[in-house]
């Protein structure tokens, strides 16, 4: 059967399509909702903080559509979700909200938010809390600059001014973070087991010997 004369109902003569304001508007939204659901996969998929900078470039969308995206998950990860957008600055997470992060903590096996390296430092800060940053240097390395910057931007790390460095200590959000009800847990066995003979406490030691200090 021959179609090619029939009619082609509201196609112009012109043979172009007009859209509506109706088509473009449902044009506009699922763009909007794919874009969502990119910035969406990529924080799931990260399970951990990324800057802006980096979503950008995970998502190929630019600064004002992503910032548009992480505000439409915000809502959408709302109030009656066990699911949270977690922004600190630049940095912006998906994670579990704090009410079910016991749930999640039966079921890890590990934490991957950060490198070896870095919850090697974050340990000894945890341990010998407060301690200055510059002893921490001496100890981890010029490495740990990187480490101590990003647990200050996470809030697991606070700071305070002693001399030319800073004292480091775990703030209030360190023990959340970690579902740690109660602080004395967190090295429960500090005082019956000693660090005199590690690496890192012969380190310290000789440094306080020394009345080394620094930045």
């Amino acid at each position: 059967m021959d179609f090619t004369n029939e009619p082609l109902g509201n196609v112009p003569k012109s043979g172009k399509i007009e859209l509506t304001s109706k088509t473009q508007e449902e044009m506009d939204n699922s763009r909007e909702l794919e874009n969502m659901k990119r910035v969406e996969a990529v924080l799931f998929i990260s399970a951990k903080f990324l800057s802006v900078q980096e979503l950008v470039a995970l998502t190929d969308l630019n600064p004002i559509l992503l910032e548009r995206s992480l505000s439409q998950l915000v809502d959408k990860y709302g109030n009656e979700s066990a699911i949270e957008i977690i922004n600190k600055g630049d940095l912006w997470k998906m994670d579990v909200g704090n009410d079910y992060r016991d749930i999640v903590n039966k079921l890890a096996t590990g934490n991957n938010e950060f490198t070896k390296a870095e919850q090697e430092t974050l340990a000894i800060i945890a341990y010998k809390q407060p301690i200055t940053q510059s002893k921490i240097i001496h100890i981890r390395g010029n490495k740990a600059y990187d480490h101590i910057r990003k647990f200050i931007e996470v809030g697991l790390v606070k700071t305070k001014r002693a001399g030319r460095t800073y004292d480091l200590s775990l703030s209030d959000e360190f023990y959340d973070y970690f579902s740690v009800k109660e602080k004395e847990k967190v090295f429960k066995n500090k005082e019956n087991k000693p660090l005199e003979n590690s690496k890192e406490e012969i380190q310290e030691n000789n440094l306080q010997d020394n009345g080394q200090s620094g930045e």
